[in-house]
């Protein structure tokens, strides 16, 4: 016998019927591929500090005649991706808050009790919020061997001991990872890529001497990085691996806080490639010899563009004996101050005469992670730029130079990039 649907079973047909159909204006795939719903929207922020460098291709090679003869470059087409570069070199003052950092990690570290927060299985981590109180009766006993001992302070000032200021950090050797023979490692056991690394991250503010034995360079010595008077003058006498480790503390530095605000990561800061810091050091002019454009390195009322050796040393002719702040001079067409000039700069890529005949012409990169046993050649970092120290020919956008990755020059310093999230700021 065949039932009559009473009036309740009427109902729920319906009821039913009309839940299917709110469902679907709800955003049902219907069985079709629409990619996963309610993906937050992305906009990239320009990172503080820098400024945007658009994609593009370039010659990159010399645009003048070598006329050292170094026959360490030749021109050759290359393409960059978008990326934002810091449009100053990283001064005294921003450098002292990665030392700053470091120091109070420590601090926090010894401290314990509320300075610190047990997060089980993951262990414990500094809890920034807690203040340090650094005058009080209980922390100086404590914090006592942070301090220089008493047997090696002049005039019993209580400074911090800068040799045990150091940084513990990570990266992982992507490079390594690529490989194909490594792939089934990979597979096993990712750590084995994860490299670490233990580095001083104060300055040598004894290079101004070492660098000149036969000047007078005590002042700068003394106070180039503490004082105020320099807060912002370009840091020097930062190795290339204590310029690293800066990048990697100031990626996990936004990072940290973004994750706090549930926010996506963004990419990592990391030293420029050499093909990046040239491509933005000619300000998209085309096979200038300078940042400003060229020939000439002066302007049209006589006046130095930038701050090197000019003629046979009168060194104060640019305005400047030695470094000068880092927002000296007219940027150029892109905003970068100083691409030219005041200090040179580290690079992300090893040093070989021969680089520009192997490398991609794609984001062209050469590195090379050296070992501590490897023979100093395989040391040699690309710094560009050229400084406050150097003739005009290391001026010149195109001009290759090097220093090795263990040494920390007065006339060295950085400055950090970021790749583009996207193709374009347009697709925004």
């Amino acid at each position: 016998m065949i039932q009559k649907p009473t009036g309740l079973m009427r109902y729920a047909k319906v009821f039913s019927i009309v839940l299917l159909i709110l469902a679907g204006c709800k955003g049902g795939n219907k069985g079709e591929l629409t990619g996963v719903p309610h993906r937050d929207k992305w906009y990239q922020a320009d990172p503080y500090g820098m400024v945007y460098i658009p994609a593009g291709s370039f010659t990159m090679g010399p645009s003048d005649q070598d006329i050292a003869y170094t026959l360490t470059s030749q021109g050759k087409t290359v393409t960059v991706p978008a990326f934002y570069m810091d449009n100053t070199e990283i001064t005294n003052n921003e450098y002292r808050q990665f030392v700053y950092w470091v120091r109070d990690s420590l601090a926090h570290r010894l401290l314990g009790g509320e300075h610190l927060v047990d997060e089980g299985e993951y262990g414990e981590h500094i809890n920034w919020r807690a203040k340090i109180k650094w005058d009080d009766e209980q922390n100086v006993e404590t914090l006592a061997e942070l301090f220089l001992p008493e047997t090696e302070r002049f005039y019993r000032r209580k400074e911090i001991d800068t040799r045990k200021l150091n940084f513990e950090y990570y990266w992982i050797d992507l490079v390594s990872a690529a490989q194909k023979a490594n792939r089934e490692q990979g597979l096993k056991d990712r750590s084995v890529f994860i490299k670490k690394d233990v580095i001083n991250v104060y300055p040598d503010t004894l290079s101004w001497m070492a660098d000149y034995v036969y000047s007078y360079h005590e002042p700068l010595t003394q106070m180039y990085f503490w004082h105020p008077a320099y807060d912002d003058y370009p840091v020097v006498g930062v190795t290339w691996k204590q310029a690293r480790a800066f990048c990697i503390w100031r990626t996990q530095l936004l990072n940290s806080y973004l994750a706090e605000s549930d926010d996506a990561f963004v990419q990592y800061f990391r030293l420029p490639s050499e093909a990046e810091w040239e491509y933005a050091a000619r300000g998209g002019l085309e096979l200038s010899p300078y940042p400003w454009g060229g020939p000439y390195i002066r302007n049209s009322r006589g006046c130095f563009l930038g701050n090197f050796k000019p003629m046979r040393g009168n060194y104060m002719d640019d305005g400047g004996v030695y470094t000068v702040k880092a927002t000296s001079y007219w940027p150029n067409d892109y905003g970068l101050y100083c691409m030219a000039g005041n200090v040179a700069e580290w690079t992300s890529n090893a040093y070989d005469e021969s680089a520009y005949s192997f490398t991609h012409d794609v984001s062209t990169n050469y590195e090379y992670e050296a070992k501590e046993t490897d023979s100093p050649a395989l040391k040699r970092k690309v710094i560009r730029g050229g400084s406050w120290k150097d003739v005009g020919w290391y001026l010149q956008t195109s001009t290759r130079s090097y220093e090795y990755q263990d040494t920390a020059k007065c006339y060295v310093g950085f400055r950090c990039v970021m790749s583009f999230l996207g193709r374009d700021k347009s697709d925004y």
